[in-house]
């Protein structure tokens, strides 16, 4: 069974896979992410009637995207996997999303957003197929491209730039699930793709007073 998640954005999804979609959840409890994961985690084995030791592998979508949300999934997909001691997958977030625009029969290039705070986006280009050519970036939302369809969030949270909303609106940890289960994208290392620095910061040194 795979255990699928994504921590990314401001929401929270999870899901089963064992030959489809056992059990999935989204939670929109924004800034949460360290709170709800683990027990999202546990409800969704409850009800699929299965404990921790029958996950084979885990899934973990790996930004790019704020650096807090973002860390609370990596590294309890790379504890499981330790726990566990299962292959743990990581795939570009803006790529499962990709997939997901294309078996929605976009049909043309096409660009991915997601929310990344502070009046920006992240964002990636992909050919009518669902290969990546571009990105991903981090951007104010005029500075994304918009002479193709835009997908994700950007049309959700800036009306004012995209009049129409296309599917999909954000990750889907069932689609993430397939994505993996299928290949239908890159696998790559669980480590976050961070395109700036965390809003945290260690303070410097003291300065002397005069």
């Amino acid at each position: 069974m795979l255990l699928a998640l994504d921590t990314a954005t401001p929401r929270v999804t999870v899901a089963l896979w064992d030959d489809g979609v056992v059990d999935s959840a989204t939670s929109e409890q924004t800034m949460r992410h360290g709170e709800i994961l683990a027990p999202m985690i546990s409800a969704a084995l409850v009800r699929a009637g299965a404990v921790r030791q029958d996950v084979t592998a885990v899934a973990a979508g790996v930004g790019p995207g704020p650096y807090t949300g973002l860390r609370v999934g990596l590294v309890t997909a790379r504890t499981l996997g330790f726990a566990l001691e299962i292959p743990v997958y990581g795939v570009c977030t803006l790529d499962v999303l990709a997939a997901q625009a294309v078996a929605g029969g976009i049909g043309s290039p096409f660009t991915v957003t997601l929310d990344a705070r502070r009046k920006e986006l992240f964002w990636a280009g992909y050919d009518a197929d669902g290969v990546r050519l571009d990105g991903p970036h981090v951007d104010v939302p005029q500075g994304v491209p918009d002479d193709v369809p835009v997908v994700g969030a950007g049309p959700v949270l800036y009306p004012d730039v995209w009049r129409t909303v296309r599917e999909p609106v954000g990750p889907d940890a069932g689609w993430l699930a397939h994505v993996v289960a299928e290949e239908l994208a890159e696998l790559v290392d669980p480590e976050p793709i961070y395109l700036r620095r965390p809003d945290a910061v260690v303070p410097g040194p003291a300065k002397r007073v005069s």
